[in-house]
């Protein structure tokens, strides 16, 4: 039975993970920590170093930034930070960047010499922006997630810093977490008291979708499928819908998203379908806000065990959470939501991450056919059993595997990954 001391972490974990931000969050990153860096500074810098973890190249490599005239790539993020943006504003760092100012990010990029390292480093997600002139610097350094700034150096002298080894998340605990008390927490929580990052989340997360089937964006993902398999199925538009909100993401729409586990395309996975569904079932306003926690508190407990990055691709926990969303609308207890999960995660547990970038719509697509897929193997009598590869008996001990596999067994594949992304 959920205690009432778990009732508040769930609402503490929403709150602390359904937060919005402009683009793909790693560039975002390494613009915030530019943009702070940037307040640091006396005078005007003449020099930028970038050292970043493997995991922050391969998600910055190839995808566009956001107010910057349709650039892309490590230094125009660190330029953007630079040129036009606001610390205070977190993720958001360079939402407010004015036409002046984006008009000035090429200008610093032939000015100001960048250089960029890849850091040898024990985490995973590591990022730090040094800016130098002749007489002053300023050096600030993010660790393990996005916003998790460590230290902070002015003219050599410490103004903030937290040795690495005992960086912490500053997360909330997860390690309390179950499926069975995601959905007791579903069900008997006062919609009101997660509302607000919900209601943020529904609209954020379906204008941009919106957007991305009226713009021309990327791959165009969402419009492919829409002309390809029609608008009727509500499986396809379920899919297209979250696919078209990464088409508009990954490519350059100044839109914001509501993120989940540090991703907007995992955000957008665990809400679009699960939106779109309610919609077509007539689902009450309420039903909708207790399929929207399912959802993301089952994409946060996945994500849990595998980390912020990996070379296992996050929208699968989020299909798999998309796909527990649509079976609570359907009236799925959980029976129904854990053989889902379970389902969904032998069917696209091999999706592998190489980076943010347009196909990542595609892979958002699979993962949500996944999910529904594997609700409806279930409404059918079918499913995948333990002992069927990774597959355990209990969604506990799947999820628990699905973590050991991204987190330990694919540390070389990560490499490999980055080592055939930098020669391309």
């Amino acid at each position: 039975m959920l205690t009432d001391e778990n009732h508040q972490k769930y609402i503490r974990i929403l709150e602390e993970e359904l937060q919005p931000a402009l683009g793909c969050t790693e560039p975002i990153a390494i613009a915030y920590a530019a943009a702070l860096a940037r307040s640091y500074l006396e005078g005007e810098p003449s020099a930028l170093r970038l050292s970043v973890s493997g995991n922050i190249i391969k998600n910055v490599k190839s995808v566009v930034v956001p107010n910057t005239g349709g650039l892309r790539g490590l230094a125009v993020s660190a330029a953007a930070g630079v040129v036009a943006g606001d610390p205070s504003k977190e993720l958001r760092v360079i939402s407010g960047a004015s036409p002046e100012a984006i008009e000035q990010i090429p200008v610093f990029l032939d000015r100001v010499p960048i250089t960029i390292e890849h850091a040898e480093t024990e985490f995973i997600f590591d990022i730090g922006v040094e800016l130098t002139n002749r007489d002053h610097s300023a050096f600030v350094r993010i660790v393990d997630f996005h916003t998790n700034v460590v230290e902070i150096t002015k003219d050599g002298q410490p103004i903030e810093v937290i040795e690495a080894e005992t960086v912490r998340t500053g997360a909330s605990d997860r390690s309390f977490m179950t499926i069975s008390d995601i959905l007791d927490f579903a069900r008997t929580v006062d919609p009101a008291e997660v509302s607000k990052v919900l209601e943020r989340q529904i609209a954020y997360n379906m204008a941009i979708a919106q957007e991305g089937l009226r713009g021309d964006y990327g791959a165009n993902i969402g419009k492919v499928m829409l002309g390809a398999y029609g608008t009727k199925d509500i499986k396809i538009r379920a899919r297209a819908l979250a696919a078209a909100g990464s088409d508009a993401r990954m490519n350059g729409c100044e839109l914001p998203v509501v993120i989940n586990s540090g991703s907007g395309n995992q955000g957008i996975t665990a809400s679009v379908p699960v939106i779109a569904y309610a919609k077509e079932l007539g689902s009450t306003h309420e039903d909708l806000l207790r399929a929207l926690i399912i959802s993301n508190l089952v994409t946060i407990h996945m994500k849990t065990g595998i980390g912020r990055l990996s070379a296992y691709c996050g929208v699968v926990s989020a299909g798999c959470g998309s796909g527990a969303g649509i079976a609570y609308l359907h009236g799925g207890g959980l029976d129904e939501i854990a053989h889902t999960i379970v389902n969904a995660l032998a069917i696209t547990s091999g999706i592998v991450c190489d980076g943010a970038k347009a196909s990542c719509a595609a892979k958002i697509s699979a993962a949500v056919d996944a999910g529904i897929v594997g609700y409806h193997m279930y409404q059918n009598g079918q499913q995948f059993f333990g002992g069927d590869g990774i597959v355990s008996k209990g969604v506990e001990d799947t999820i628990i595997n699905v973590g050991e596999l991204a987190r330990r067994g694919m540390k070389e594949t990560d490499r490999e990954i980055l080592r055939i992304m930098l020669k391309c």
